[in-house]
């Protein structure tokens, strides 16, 4: 039985690409043979939208199957696991009332780890080899428990003029996580929205190499209309246009991944 390995995408930039890459890299590992669990930590709930349109997407929301009633109730994440219609892809949902988790978890014993504590038992059965969580793009308390529930972090970054703010207190806040979680180890830096006609394309990948921060997946994804249209069709580019630039550039940034992670 192989161990469970449980990998954050986290960013405290909005628009970095984060939950995109969380939900192709996961449909990209199920389509080469893995068994995947994403949860859905952010309370916009996209990664939810990318595998279910709204109306069953809010159903999750409406009915408490989802983390926010798991991380309140402290109940095993187990039960709140949701099949997708994609074959060794299950996700556990989130929902709008995310957004008042760091105020449930104040008054709680080891409020640090309630994640990794409900994940446990999952994560004990070895049953997923991969379990991928899309972090919300803040830095606080209930990143800090998405981080120590994780083995790894892997941190998507926007080829942009501004993909680069905010970066240093990202690693900042990841020092500060180590000190009680020293088991996390950042994967890499995963360059999105990528366009290699642009200088700051070239500016972006030059600045992140000579800052030495953490090592750069050799896979960019770049710009492309097949995410956006697979977004509105609510499914993975992976699955919605597999021959798509950028289904074959997710499927070789998670093949990159696996192959870290197993080394």
């Amino acid at each position: 039985m192989s161990k469970t390995k449980v990998i954050a995408f986290a960013n405290n930039k909005g628009g970095s690409g984060k939950t995109t890459t969380a939900s192709n890299v996961g449909c990209a590992m199920a389509k080469l043979g893995k068994k995947v669990l994403l949860i859905d930590a952010d309370m916009q709930m996209n990664l939810t939208l990318s595998l279910f349109d709204e109306e069953r997407a809010l159903g999750f929301a409406e009915s408490g199957k989802n983390l926010y009633t798991a991380v309140k109730e402290e109940r095993e994440l187990s039960e709140f696991i949701v099949n997708t219609d994609y074959e060794g892809l299950d996700i556990v949902p989130s929902t709008p009332l995310m957004s008042s988790v760091e105020f449930d978890l104040f008054t709680k014993w080891q409020r640090e780890f309630i994640l990794k504590k409900i994940l446990a038992p999952t994560v004990a059965l070895g049953y997923y080899d991969f379990v991928l969580i899309d972090a919300p793009p803040t830095l606080g308390g209930w990143v800090m428990n998405v981080m120590c529930a994780s083995d790894f972090v892997i941190i998507p970054v926007e080829a942009s003029p501004w993909g680069l703010f905010g970066l240093a207190n990202m690693f900042d806040f990841i020092n500060q996580v180590k000190s009680i979680a020293p088991r996390l180890e950042v994967m890499g830096i995963a360059i999105t929205k990528a366009d290699e006609r642009k200088n700051y394309f070239k500016q972006t990948v030059e600045a992140l190499k000579d800052g030495d921060v953490a090592r750069l997946f050799g896979t960019y994804i770049r710009v492309d209309s097949a995410i956006e249209w697979s977004q509105d069709n609510s499914r993975p580019v992976v699955a919605y246009k597999k021959y798509s630039r950028s289904a074959i550039e997710y499927t070789k940034l998670a093949k990159e991944i696996i192959e870290y992670a197993d080394r």
